[in-house]
């Protein structure tokens, strides 16, 4: 089966277990930030492995699966959890969530991930929101023929298309409003993203911060170009889950990154529960 029916079939499965909801945000949650779905109210869960090609996480702190609701009573598709590439999956089937997401009709998506921090002052534990990626991952997940059927919106599904603003503007300035009225300031950064699954050496990191990075990660950046593919608007949010290799006193791990995760995961809940009704009133105004 073709890759676009492959996509159609799941969006079909999906819009019959979700029983009429039509979701025009969408939220992606990273590695220990799952907890944020809860959140949702009015919850339909739907685990990856019943959908149709649907790819399934095999990550710590992916739960794997989509809960669709209400948040701050805004109609929502949170993917809980996500796929990448060092997880042995094609560049085709890391962005397919995405692209079903794109099928049910999703104007925007709020792209969440666990970061190193590269910046010069980032703590451990801060939301960042980016501004722009740098893809190191040494792939592309739209090589290959294209496919303007997943041009949902318009001017959308061309082969070539403009980047100049991969993260939106708009939905910047909605998240850093959001975050003030949540008592905290939410900086700006570029998210440069590796094929992983190893840490960054300290070298690549000073190679990464003359690049113009500020956080580093291993997703995110193929979600942004399927979603910017399909005409959707990206808000990307790091959460600074630990210093970057050289820059801290400890040696990396995954379980930090989860507990990390997890201490912030309230923060972030709070955030995008006011950041929801932000996006859709803007959204609610244009045709």
């Amino acid at each position: 089966m073709a890759y676009y029916d492959q996509v159609a079939e799941a969006a079909a499965f999906l819009e019959g277990r979700l029983g009429g909801l039509r979701a025009k945000i969408g939220i992606v949650l990273g590695s220990g930030l799952g907890a944020a779905a809860d959140a949702v109210t009015d919850a339909v869960i739907v685990p990856y492995a019943e959908i149709p090609h649907f790819p399934r996480s095999t990550v710590e702190g992916h739960a794997g699966r989509i809960v669709a609701g209400a948040l701050a009573g805004v109609p929502v598709a949170v993917m809980q959890g996500r796929v990448h590439f060092y997880e042995g999956y094609t560049p085709l089937e890391v962005t397919f969530p995405m692209r079903v997401l794109g099928a049910l009709g999703l104007r925007a998506v709020v792209l969440t991930n666990a970061a190193g921090g590269i910046g010069a002052g980032y703590r451990v534990g801060q939301l960042v929101a980016l501004a722009d990626h740098i893809n190191w991952m040494g792939w592309n997940p739209l090589t290959g023929p294209n496919e303007p059927r997943f041009g949902y919106r318009p001017g959308a599904g061309l082969r070539f298309f403009d980047m100049t603003e991969a993260y939106s503007k708009r939905l910047r300035a909605l998240a850093a409003e959001a975050a003030k009225e949540e008592g905290f300031a939410l900086e700006e950064g570029v998210y440069l993203a590796t094929p992983g699954p190893n840490y960054e050496t300290p070298a690549e990191i000073r190679a990464f911060r003359t690049l113009g990075a500020t956080l580093v990660g291993m997703s995110t950046v193929p979600e942004t170009l399927a979603a910017r593919h399909m005409g959707i608007e990206v808000l990307g949010i790091s959460c600074v889950t630990n210093l970057a290799a050289g820059l801290g006193a400890t040696h990396l791990n995954h379980e930090e990154v989860h507990e990390t995760g997890r201490q912030v995961e309230n923060r972030l809940a709070g955030l995008l529960k006011r950041l929801a009704p932000k996006i859709a009133a803007q959204m609610g105004t244009e045709s």
